[in-house]
């Protein structure tokens, strides 16, 4: 059966053009300083590519070909094959000098995620890993990654496990790169979310397509991506150009309380902080900034009105009837009321009107 696979083929091995050089000089009975007499180079240069210390130049290789009868194409050809061979055993040497970076990062779970090719050869680790995060050495890796970590803006998600966050991001920055959007528009995007807030109430299954449709028309990739073992992320955001931005959820507590605050901290963060930030968040207390803080009232007064919200808790009644009640009446999801009334210390964690939330799961894009 065919199949469209593709195989690249990369020997072990290369041969110097030298070499056949010199097997075509011992037939023809030539001497090199004939040869070099006839193509108008020095004895000493000939040598030197003979023996493999010098290149076969376009130029030489077309003398050659009128010489000798063999193709200028063939000697290029054989040239260019040497130069990419030693060039990948130098920087498989030096990859072998950085094998123990390649530790750091959840290898197992980037190969489950199908991002890279399993291999136990942390060299190979290395060199996939490279490839994954779009960048030529391990150099040019921390520079590019030293400059984020700073842009994390001293995030403990982000210090909690660097390597695997860096991941988490890349895997979210990959998806959010093939999405579709038009240039960021504001305007568009603060309707989308008027429109977002609305379809709270509906059943979860198959609003994050609409979610990932109404963000993309705003100029705004909505991603999930399934947190890694080690970065307990409920989300990030960043701009991948100045019109288009990255809101990547992980969406990880699946109830629908905690997804629509992340999604509208989120938000927030797009559009009131710095396009140069890259803001990453756990969703755990205990830490706090100026601009965490604002994405925080940003969601909580989008999803529930402060002077509605004040009015309910006034009465102190939170049974389900009248969280039921309030939702209706600021048209939000009954979960979300919970939630929030949970956090704030109006009712406990272990609530019977936790059956109120649902249960969100979605698929990576």
């Amino acid at each position: 059966m065919a199949t469209n696979e593709r195989y690249e083929y990369a020997p072990d091995y290369a041969v110097h053009p030298g070499e056949i050089l010199g097997e075509r000089l011992a037939a023809y009975s030539m001497s090199q300083a004939e040869l070099a007499g006839r193509i108008g180079m020095s004895t000493k240069t000939l040598s030197q590519i003979v023996n493999g210390k010098a290149p076969v130049t376009p130029e030489t290789a077309i003398q050659l070909e009128r010489v000798l009868g063999v193709s200028a194409r063939l000697w290029t050809a054989l040239d260019a094959n040497y130069r990419l061979y030693a060039a990948r055993t130098a920087a498989a040497q030096q990859l072998a000098a950085h094998s123990e970076w390649a530790r750091g990062f959840p290898y197992a779970e980037l190969v489950r995620r199908g991002v890279v090719e399993a291999t136990r050869n942390l060299s190979e680790r290395a060199n996939e890993l490279l490839g994954f995060f779009g960048v030529g050495s391990v150099d040019a890796w921390e520079k590019e990654y030293g400059k984020l970590q700073v842009a994390f803006r001293r995030s403990p998600a982000f210090n909690q496990s660097p390597e695997a966050t860096a991941c988490w991001l890349r895997l979210a920055e990959l998806q959010a790169m093939a999405t579709e959007c038009a240039p960021f528009d504001e305007r568009a995007f603060m309707s989308s979310l008027r429109e977002a807030r609305r379809i709270s109430r509906e059943p979860p299954a198959g609003f994050d397509v609409v979610l990932r449709e109404q963000s993309a028309v705003a100029g705004v990739a909505l991603v999930f991506v399934p947190e890694l073992r080690t970065t307990h992320l409920s989300g990030a955001t960043r701009w991948l150009n100045p019109d288009k931005a990255m809101l990547a959820l992980s969406l990880r507590h699946k109830t629908d309380d905690h997804f629509w605050f992340s999604f509208f901290h989120e938000a927030g963060h797009l559009l009131r902080d710095s396009k140069k930030a890259v803001y990453l968040d756990s969703g755990d207390e205990g830490f706090s900034c100026v601009e965490e803080e604002q994405a925080d009232r940003f969601a909580c007064d989008f999803l529930i009105p402060p002077d509605a919200y004040r009015r309910f808790v006034a009465m102190h009644r939170y049974s389900e009837s009248s969280v039921c009640w309030f939702s209706d009446e600021i048209g939000i999801a009954p979960g979300i009321v919970v939630g929030r009334l949970q956090h704030d210390g109006h009712v406990p964690f272990n609530s019977a009107l936790n059956h109120l939330k649902r249960t969100v799961e979605f698929t990576e894009a």
